[in-house]
């Protein structure tokens, strides 16, 4: 069993569907606080040839909140959704993929959701889907109730209950666990770090590191099945 565990991005980068594709189960860590400035209610998209930025609006968004627990702003959100289309439509209506990705996009974001983590791992849940990722996907504030750990010890706990024997975290993980405390448990630590391999944009130079949402413009799911296995576990 290989475990992968992450908080609940907004349509989130390549990377995180190669952990998503490369683990046997994909835990989504939505009980932990919400992070200001992160990834989980914003995210970028290329218009005009530059990184453009969208962020959903919150109500009161505060690092002492979970993200299960983070409200959307209702008032806001309509006006913010129907940006957020026309933004999309100026920057990829030329793109290849453009009319199937845009109702994917209406799919996730016409619903207007309560949470941020609500809108987050269902934008997580149908890319998986449209793609054809198979991996089973759980949140940790339905499965484990184990809240009153943290950090290490709560990755631990939860790869115990699924009797993991390797757990996977992104590169940029390293400073946040012990080798020793997985092996003592019979765990094999791995790292999964992306290659930079470019794809199909609408001119050079590439940009990297966007949104999954420009991936999907250019690239059919095949292709990009392909994109998700350009990746190297590392200890």
């Amino acid at each position: 069993m290989t475990l992968g565990i992450m908080q609940p991005y907004l349509f989130p980068y390549l990377g995180y569907f190669q952990l998503v594709s490369t683990v046997d189960k994909f835990v989504i860590y939505d009980d932990v606080s919400y992070i200001k400035q992160g990834w989980i209610n914003r995210n970028q998209v290329l218009l005009h040839g530059r990184p453009h930025l969208f962020s959903v609006p919150l109500s009161r968004a505060s690092s002492n909140v979970d993200i299960r627990n983070t409200s959307v702003c209702l008032s806001e959100y309509p006006r913010w959704r129907d940006k957020f289309h026309k933004t999309i439509a100026l920057a990829y209506s030329a793109a290849p993929r453009y009319q199937a990705v845009r109702l994917l996009l209406a799919s996730v974001v016409d619903t207007i959701p309560t949470t941020i983590g609500e809108l987050a791992g269902r934008s997580v849940l149908a890319v998986c889907e449209f793609v054809g990722i198979r991996t089973r996907i759980e949140l940790t504030s339905t499965v484990y109730g184990n809240s009153h750990l943290h950090s290490q010890n709560r990755v631990l706990d939860i790869c115990a209950r699924e009797n993991a024997d390797r757990y996977v975290n992104p590169s940029g993980g390293h400073e946040l666990y012990s080798r020793d405390a997985f092996g003592t448990r019979g765990i094999d630590l791995k790292f999964l770090r992306s290659r930079p391999t470019p794809y199909q944009q609408f001119y050079p130079p590439f940009v990297p590191g966007l949104s999954i949402i420009d991936i999907l413009m250019f690239n059919s799911p095949d292709q990009v099945h392909g994109l998700l296995a350009d990746y190297d576990l590392v200890d």
